[in-house]
Protein backbone atom coordinates (compact mmCIF):
# COMPACT_ATOMS: atom_id res chain seq x y z
CA UNK A 1 0.00 0.00 0.00
CA UNK A 2 1.31 3.43 -0.93
CA UNK A 3 1.66 5.66 2.12
CA UNK A 4 1.70 9.26 0.96
CA UNK A 5 3.24 10.42 4.25
CA UNK A 6 6.46 8.54 3.39
CA UNK A 7 6.67 9.43 -0.31
CA UNK A 8 9.68 11.44 -1.42
CA UNK A 9 8.80 14.96 -2.57
CA UNK A 10 11.02 16.27 -5.36
CA UNK A 11 11.47 20.03 -5.16
CA UNK A 12 13.78 22.58 -6.68
CA UNK A 13 16.29 24.22 -4.38
CA UNK A 14 14.41 27.52 -4.80
CA UNK A 15 11.13 25.96 -3.62
CA UNK A 16 12.81 24.40 -0.58
CA UNK A 17 14.19 27.83 0.37
CA UNK A 18 10.70 29.37 -0.08
CA UNK A 19 9.17 26.70 2.19
CA UNK A 20 11.90 27.13 4.82
CA UNK A 21 11.31 30.90 4.85
CA UNK A 22 7.54 30.45 5.09
CA UNK A 23 7.99 27.97 7.94
CA UNK A 24 10.27 30.38 9.81
CA UNK A 25 7.69 33.19 9.39
CA UNK A 26 4.83 31.01 10.60
CA UNK A 27 6.76 29.77 13.64
CA UNK A 28 8.01 33.19 14.71
CA UNK A 29 5.55 35.84 13.53
CA UNK A 30 2.47 33.64 13.10
CA UNK A 31 2.71 32.00 16.51
CA UNK A 32 3.37 35.30 18.30
CA UNK A 33 0.38 36.95 16.59
CA UNK A 34 -1.90 34.05 17.55
CA UNK A 35 -0.59 34.10 21.14
CA UNK A 36 -1.38 37.82 21.34
CA UNK A 37 -4.94 37.21 20.04
CA UNK A 38 -5.48 34.41 22.56
CA UNK A 39 -4.19 36.60 25.40
CA UNK A 40 -6.44 39.47 24.31
CA UNK A 41 -9.46 37.15 24.07
CA UNK A 42 -8.78 35.78 27.57
CA UNK A 43 -9.15 39.29 28.83
CA UNK A 44 -12.79 39.31 27.74
CA UNK A 45 -13.77 37.05 30.61
CA UNK A 46 -15.56 33.70 30.73
CA UNK A 47 -13.86 31.40 28.20
CA UNK A 48 -16.86 29.08 27.85
CA UNK A 49 -18.87 31.77 26.02
CA UNK A 50 -16.03 33.73 24.47
CA UNK A 51 -16.29 33.74 20.64
CA UNK A 52 -13.03 35.67 20.23
CA UNK A 53 -11.18 33.05 22.28
CA UNK A 54 -12.73 30.20 20.27
CA UNK A 55 -11.80 31.92 17.00
CA UNK A 56 -8.23 32.53 18.17
CA UNK A 57 -7.84 28.89 19.28
CA UNK A 58 -9.21 27.71 15.92
CA UNK A 59 -6.76 29.99 14.09
CA UNK A 60 -3.99 28.50 16.24
CA UNK A 61 -5.03 24.98 15.17
CA UNK A 62 -4.96 25.99 11.49
CA UNK A 63 -1.54 27.58 11.91
CA UNK A 64 -0.13 24.48 13.62
CA UNK A 65 -1.56 22.24 10.89
CA UNK A 66 0.07 24.40 8.22
CA UNK A 67 3.39 24.31 10.10
CA UNK A 68 3.14 20.52 10.41
CA UNK A 69 2.37 20.15 6.70
CA UNK A 70 5.38 22.25 5.67
CA UNK A 71 7.64 20.41 8.12
CA UNK A 72 6.42 17.09 6.73
CA UNK A 73 7.02 18.23 3.15
CA UNK A 74 10.53 19.45 3.98
CA UNK A 75 11.33 16.21 5.83
CA UNK A 76 10.46 14.20 2.70
CA UNK A 77 11.98 16.68 0.23
CA UNK A 78 14.80 15.81 -2.11
CA UNK A 79 16.41 18.47 -4.26
CA UNK A 80 16.16 17.82 -7.95
CA UNK A 81 18.45 19.68 -10.34
CA UNK A 82 17.23 20.14 -13.90
CA UNK A 83 20.77 19.95 -15.31
CA UNK A 84 20.99 16.35 -14.07
CA UNK A 85 18.16 15.27 -16.38
CA UNK A 86 18.52 14.60 -20.12
CA UNK A 87 16.64 16.62 -22.75
CA UNK A 88 15.77 13.68 -25.03
CA UNK A 89 12.38 13.07 -23.39
CA UNK A 90 9.98 14.91 -21.11
CA UNK A 91 10.81 14.48 -17.42
CA UNK A 92 10.09 16.45 -14.27
CA UNK A 93 11.44 20.04 -14.65
CA UNK A 94 11.20 19.85 -18.45
CA UNK A 95 10.09 23.04 -20.16
CA UNK A 96 7.81 21.83 -22.94
CA UNK A 97 6.56 23.84 -25.91
CA UNK A 98 3.35 22.38 -27.32
CA UNK A 99 1.05 23.12 -30.24
CA UNK A 100 -2.64 22.51 -29.73
CA UNK A 101 -3.66 20.53 -32.82
CA UNK A 102 -7.26 21.79 -32.63
CA UNK A 103 -6.62 25.55 -32.71
CA UNK A 104 -2.86 25.72 -33.57
CA UNK A 105 -2.14 27.78 -30.44
CA UNK A 106 1.23 27.26 -28.81
CA UNK A 107 1.68 26.93 -25.07
CA UNK A 108 4.73 26.31 -22.87
CA UNK A 109 4.57 24.37 -19.61
CA UNK A 110 7.13 23.43 -17.01
CA UNK A 111 6.48 20.02 -15.43
CA UNK A 112 6.95 20.11 -11.67
CA UNK A 113 6.06 18.15 -8.54
CA UNK A 114 2.49 18.56 -7.25
CA UNK A 115 3.80 20.76 -4.41
CA UNK A 116 5.24 23.28 -6.90
CA UNK A 117 2.38 23.37 -9.40
CA UNK A 118 1.14 26.89 -10.20
CA UNK A 119 -1.12 27.29 -13.21
CA UNK A 120 -0.58 31.08 -13.41
CA UNK A 121 3.15 30.43 -13.92
CA UNK A 122 2.44 27.56 -16.39
CA UNK A 123 3.92 25.09 -13.91
CA UNK A 124 1.87 21.91 -14.14
CA UNK A 125 2.10 18.86 -11.94
CA UNK A 126 3.52 15.63 -13.30
CA UNK A 127 0.52 13.95 -11.65
CA UNK A 128 -2.04 16.08 -13.54
CA UNK A 129 -3.69 14.59 -16.65
CA UNK A 130 -1.56 16.77 -18.96
CA UNK A 131 1.61 16.09 -16.95
CA UNK A 132 1.03 12.33 -17.00
CA UNK A 133 0.26 12.44 -20.71
CA UNK A 134 3.50 14.25 -21.54
CA UNK A 135 5.99 12.30 -19.40
CA UNK A 136 8.39 10.21 -21.46
CA UNK A 137 7.37 11.75 -24.81
CA UNK A 138 9.82 13.21 -27.39
CA UNK A 139 9.93 16.17 -29.76
CA UNK A 140 7.63 15.52 -32.71
CA UNK A 141 5.31 13.20 -30.78
CA UNK A 142 1.60 13.91 -30.99
CA UNK A 143 -0.24 13.07 -27.78
CA UNK A 144 -3.92 12.78 -26.98
CA UNK A 145 -4.66 13.56 -23.36
CA UNK A 146 -7.95 12.88 -21.63
CA UNK A 147 -8.95 15.80 -19.41
CA UNK A 148 -12.25 16.41 -17.58
CA UNK A 149 -13.52 18.52 -20.50
CA UNK A 150 -12.74 15.85 -23.12
CA UNK A 151 -9.53 15.27 -25.07
CA UNK A 152 -6.62 17.57 -25.88
CA UNK A 153 -4.26 16.83 -28.74
CA UNK A 154 -0.79 18.37 -28.64
CA UNK A 155 2.29 18.17 -30.83
CA UNK A 156 5.52 18.45 -28.86
CA UNK A 157 7.59 21.21 -30.49
CA UNK A 158 10.47 21.59 -28.02
CA UNK A 159 11.89 20.24 -24.76
CA UNK A 160 14.38 22.25 -22.71
CA UNK A 161 15.49 22.94 -19.15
Amino acid sequence: MNNKKNDVVYLTKERIIELENELRQLKIKGRSEIAAKIAEARGYGDLSENAEYDAAKEAQEHLELKIKKIEDTLARARIIESNELPNDKIYILSKVKLKNKKNNEEVTYILVSPEEANYEENKISITSPIGKGLLGKKIGDVVQIKVPAGFLEYEILDISR
